[in-house]
Order: structure tokens, then sequence, then C-alpha cells
């Protein structure tokens, strides 16, 4: 009898297995089965691991096909929220659907569609008037929340060929510091410029040579240089784990730190108002861009492969909090515009989402600064054979365009062939440019730990502004 069964069993499989492709069970097929299909049917290769594919189904599977692979694979895999990016002519690799990556053309009908609001100066000012409240508001920093009282945390200066380094601290909000390090001129006359450095997406965060050298070089030319860790990102893991990078919160708080460091570095009397910079490298130049368009005390900004009108930012830290949805839709680009008429320079290569800036992008940032009279205050440099780094190549037109538009002593950093020097730079060991020891055990005891306690801290000063 057991056996007679099983035979029926087999005999019958096919036919239960067929009587589910009917639209009472929503011709349901499993995600691998599906792909294998449509690698057999259009002669092609979709690349993935068993995880991505694991529990997944796809409703109405054989109703999804289309003429060609790529059709098909967009048919299928939107409503699971994936994506294939292609690899070569026959070959496409899974991936998770990326809300920040758009087709080259996408971003730039998008960005087309956002430019027909506005013709002149007068037009672009009142766009400009309605985003920078709403980008605040869209941030939950509206109104700001209020200042600790508490003074910034300073180590021992370090001397060094023309210029000085010590680690700062200065507390944001009640327990949350951010951390980095003040790069000055060992010899200042008047007011000088400053010029604000937050950190990027790559390994060793702001103790990396190239960061050194870059700070330290615009030292020596004349300027104040701030280097300052992403949250969760360098000395700001003493108080978070690497994980709560990656959530909105990050570039909530990234703005607000910012902006206090401007509260900072304004009460320094070698201070120059009028000469307020920063420049970034990839997600240092989305912050680069969004400090520029929200606070107008920054009078020069150079965001460093990083804005495009078909990438958004691919870290909570840049695009985590609803701020491209202001205004009735806005992009990296036209943030970037936001800047006008102040000097900016963008830095692109051929190797990432910065890679057409020449093509569509720069040509309506030059737009938008001929409205004001200014279109040679904007500037591209596109390093075509380039990738995504902050190295000499970017750093040395970076040098010229601050000492242009900040009146700096480029002669300073030159060799004898006119070229760039940075040879004079010591690049330090990164438990010198920690500002609570190298263990941490100089935290203060106030210190949040945490993501958890920082949003209930957070929570409770939003809460009590709102109410004043």
């Amino acid at each position: 009898m057991k056996k007679y069964l099983l035979l029926m069993f087999a005999l019958c499989a096919p036919l239960l297995l067929l009587a589910q492709q009917d639209a009472d069970h929503q011709y349901r097929k499993s995600l691998k089965e599906v792909l294998d299909e449509i690698q057999q049917r259009f002669k092609v290769r979709v690349k993935y691991t068993d995880a991505q594919v694991k529990d997944k189904y796809v409703n109405y599977a054989d109703w999804r096909f289309r003429n060609t692979a790529e059709e098909t694979l967009a048919n299928v895999l939107a409503p699971l929220d994936m994506k294939v990016n292609k690899e070569g002519p026959t070959t496409y690799k899974l991936k998770e659907f990326e809300y920040f990556r758009w087709a080259v053309q996408d971003g730039w009908k998008k960005l087309d569609s956002i430019a027909k609001q506005y013709h002149d100066k007068a037009s672009f000012e009142e766009r400009k008037a309605m985003l920078r409240p709403q980008l605040y508001k869209a941030l939950n920093l509206s109104p700001l929340p209020p200042k600790p009282n508490s003074k910034p945390i300073i180590t021992a200066k370090r001397i060094y060929d023309g210029y000085s380094v010590e680690n700062i601290a200065i507390e944001i909000l009640p327990g949350l510091y951010i951390n980095g390090s003040l790069y000055k001129p060992l010899k200042i006359k008047g007011k000088i410029p400053v010029i604000l450095s937050p950190d990027g997406h790559w390994p060793e965060q702001r103790y990396r040579a190239d960061c050194q050298l870059r700070c330290a070089t615009l030292a020596r030319m004349g300027a104040i240089a701030y280097s300052y860790d992403l949250f969760a990102w360098g000395e700001s893991l003493l108080q978070f784990k690497s994980d709560d990078h990656r959530t909105g919160m990050a570039q909530v708080i990234q703005t607000l730190g910012a902006i206090r460091i401007l509260d900072y570095v304004l009460t320094l009397k070698e201070t120059d108002p009028n000469r307020v910079g920063i420049s970034g490298g990839s997600g240092g130049g989305s912050h680069t861009v969004l400090m520029a368009a929200l606070d107008p005390r920054i009078k020069l900004s150079a965001p460093v492969v990083s804005v495009s009108s078909y990438f958004y930012g691919g870290c909570p830290c840049e695009s985590g909090m609803p701020i491209h949805s202001c205004a009735g839709g806005t992009d990296n680009v036209e943030i970037a515009a936001m800047a006008a008429p102040n000097p900016q320079l963008l830095i692109s290569d051929g190797k990432d989402w910065t890679a057409e800036m020449p093509q569509h992008d720069f040509p309506y940032l030059q737009k938008i600064y001929g409205y004001y009279g200014k279109a040679d205050n904007v500037e591209n440099v596109h390093l075509p054979k380039d990738g995504h780094d902050f190295g000499p190549s970017k750093r040395f037109p970076l040098y010229r365009f601050i000492a242009k538009h900040f009146n700096l002593n480029i002669k300073a950093i030159e060799g004898q062939n006119g070229g760039i020097d940075e040879s004079k730079v010591t690049i330090e060991k990164a438990p010198q440019m920690y500002v609570f020891g190298e263990h941490g055990e100089k935290l203060p005891a106030n210190a949040i730990k945490g993501l958890d306690q920082l949003q209930a801290e957070f929570n409770r000063i939003t809460s009590q502004n709102s109410s004043k």
C-alpha cells in the first residue's frame, strides 16, 4: 500500500505543480526558478547567491516575460525591490534595489524638469528661499537644538614645518562629541581663511595620509584647516557602533556637527568670516554640498568625486533623511547650485557616478552661476582616467582654487619646478590624532553610549524646542 501511495504521488506531483500555475495561485514561482528560466530563454547569465534568492517568490511569473532579457528582469525584480547591474553584453549581477542610483538619462531628465522652475537670478533666489528651510526641516533641525555651554576639549599642540596640529572635540548635544584635528599656520598675521574638511568613506578615517597631507598643506599656505570625523566613524566609534553610521541619524548629526564647528571657528580671533570654505570627498563631498546650501557663512565649496544628478548618495549619511523630497523634489546638483554665486570647484573622475559631469550637470551649474554674472566662479576639473579617491590629481587643483579665491600663498607649497610639493608634511600615527586617548580612557563621563540613547536625547531636546 505504501509503495502504491508513493507511486501515485510521483505520478500526480507534476499535475499538482501544474495546477498551481493558474490565476487562483497568482502563477507563483520561486525567484530562483524564474532567473534560471530567463537565463535559458535569453541565453544570458545572471549572477546571484543562494542567500539573495532564498524564500523569494514572483507572482504572475510567466506573465512578466517580455521580448528582451532586460525588460523581463526589470518586470520580475522591481516588485521584489531588486535589480541587476549589467557587467557585460550577456552578463548581469543581481542586487538589491538602490533607491539612490538612477540611470544617467533619468537623472538628467529629473534635473531638467527641476530647472524649468527658474530662468534668472530672481526666480532662482525664490527657489533657494523655498528649499533652505525645508532642508532644515527634513533634517529635524528646525529649530536647531541649543548649544551646550561646555568648552571644546583641546589636546597639546604639535609643531611641524610651517604648521601646527592640535586635536579637538566639540560637544554638539549633551554627551555627544564630534572629534577632529585643527591645522594652523605657524605664522599668522591678521585674519586668515578657514577650511572645513569633512571625512569621506575611505579606510583609516581622517587619520589616513591623504587627509593629513591636504589639511597640513592648506595650513602651510596660510589657512586654518579643520578635519573632522563622520558620525560613528573614527573616534565617534567610542560612543557608537559602526552600523549606526548607516542610519538617517548620521546625516542629522553630521549636519549639526558642521554647524557647531562653524560656530566655534568663527570665535577664533584669527578667523576671517568672509573666507570660510568647505571641501570633502565622496560622502564628505555630499556633506560639503549640503552644508554650502544650508549655511550662508560658507563662502567657498569644493565637493570632490561626489556630485551627480543620477546618484543621490549611497550611504544614509548622504540620503537617509528626505532632503531630496523638499520643494517638490530636488537632487544633489541643484543643492550644489544653491552655493551660487560663491566660488565652487567640482572634481569628477571617469570611474564612478561623476563620470558624466562635463556632459550635463556642469553646464547646468554654469547656467545658474551665469544668472549672477559669475559663471567663472564655478569650475570643473574632470579626470576621465582617474578613479574614486582624493589623490594628488584632486588635491593639487584644490590648492590652486582655494589660493586663487582666498588669496593664499601658493608659492609656499610649490617646488623648484613650480609643481606642488607636499613632502614637508609629517604624517602622524593615528593615536597622535586622538582626543580621548589611545584606548578612549579620556572620554567624558557624560558621553552618550549607543544610538538608542542618542535618539532619546535628541527627541527630548527636539520636543522641548518645539514647545517653546
